[in-house]
């Protein structure tokens, strides 16, 4: 009897030492995953916020990191091809939501068009009337190419983010695409001098690349959502896809930013007023176009199709035609519309939580 009575306390005192190893063991894993939901949900909530500082980081870590040189070589023409390619899967899956019948022009395109040439012809005049030479043309350059850029790519995914209008938007980022096509190879040979740019070959560059980003995703969105409908409905049931996408495209074009203003050489007290003043622009664009959007019913779509501009287009074309010190222009623009657009999105988020709470008060 004694002998089972020792076996039995033995195995009492293993099980409390198993339990005691398990319980510490269960709130730590526990407290892992919460602190995960934490951060999975602060980034679901701040997407464009941590897209920013995730390029700005990986980045500068390669700046620093001498050794790590090697690495960024390779993927360097790895992402500038990517990326193009990144967009188009983007447009894919947002362009799989849009209902085709519905997309038709709007007033509010017209409008904000007109604003958009207006504000291009007045930059031109003011760069040509004062005879602005070096920094003074190369800040102009800079917010010219904020203007005259189309409405961005990713335009449509915010839109339909904020509850806006995902047909109306499309049609007028295709619209935009249009109105830059021609107004960039009239535009830039007037302003500087030293571009030798010829018409046609300027509007069928551009073309492809709206043709590649824009055109392609749209007809095989078309295609996938016609005759391969099953394909179609599994893509949309996964929620914000192209949200998230976008998110990490965003990284990519942050660090692409980052670098082309590190390396642009100029001075600091320039890039800050550079900084500054495409920050002016981007207010003054998303302010204008949800003003004209009041008069159509139309706030959201017309505040991002005037104030979310396609700015790596923009990059693009100042480095191809204007002084590579122009690139910071757009660069800081990309910044500080996408820290727009997060305040949006959050705002929008908060509206509908409370709306949805006072909802449930309403049914108890």
């Amino acid at each position: 009897m004694g002998h089972r009575c020792l076996d039995r306390s033995e195995i009492l005192i293993k099980q409390n030492k198993l339990f005691a190893f398990h319980f510490p063991l269960r709130a730590v894993c526990s407290n892992f995953a919460v602190a995960m939901k934490a951060i999975i949900t602060f980034l679901k909530n701040w997407t464009l916020p941590s897209a920013i500082v995730a390029g700005t980081v990986i980045y500068l870590i390669f700046y620093w990191i001498p050794a790590l040189d090697p690495i960024s070589e390779v993927m360097a023409p790895i992402f500038d091809t990517i990326l193009p390619l990144f967009m188009s899967l983007i447009l894919f899956t947002t362009f799989l939501r849009v209902d085709f019948h519905k997309m038709r022009p709007a007033m509010w395109h017209l409008w904000v068009s007109v604003f958009q040439v207006v504000l291009v012809a007045l930059l031109v005049a003011l760069i040509l009337g004062f005879d602005m030479q070096g920094k003074d043309l190369i800040l102009m350059e800079g917010i010219l190419t904020c203007v005259i850029c189309p409405g961005a790519s990713a335009a449509p995914v915010v839109t339909g983010k904020l509850g806006g209008n995902l047909e109306t938007m499309t049609s007028y980022v295709f619209l935009s695409n249009l109105v830059t096509v021609v107004a960039v190879p009239v535009v830039f040979p007037l302003i500087d001098k030293g571009v030798d740019i010829d018409f046609w070959t300027a509007f069928w560059m551009i073309m492809y690349k709206v043709f590649l980003v824009l055109v392609l995703p749209l007809i095989a969105a078309y295609l996938v959502k016609h005759y391969l409908p099953r394909v179609q409905q599994r893509l949309v049931a996964i929620q914000d896809l192209s949200f998230y996408m976008w998110g990490v495209s965003l990284t990519i074009v942050t660090g692409c930013t980052v670098k082309n203003i590190i390396n642009s050489g100029a001075p600091v007290m320039f890039l800050v007023t550079i900084a500054l003043v495409s920050l002016l622009i981007c207010l003054a664009q998303f302010a204008v176009g949800r003003y004209i959007g009041h008069f159509f019913g139309t706030v959201i779509e017309s505040g991002q199709g005037l104030g979310q501009k396609n700015t790596a287009f923009a990059v693009w074309i100042a480095y191809t035609y204007l002084s590579p010190l122009s690139v910071a222009g757009p660069g800081c623009y990309i910044l500080w519309q996408n820290a727009i657009n997060s305040l949006e999105i959050w705002h929008h988020r908060k509206i509908t939580e409370r709306q949805q709470t006072g909802g449930i008060k309403g049914k108890q």
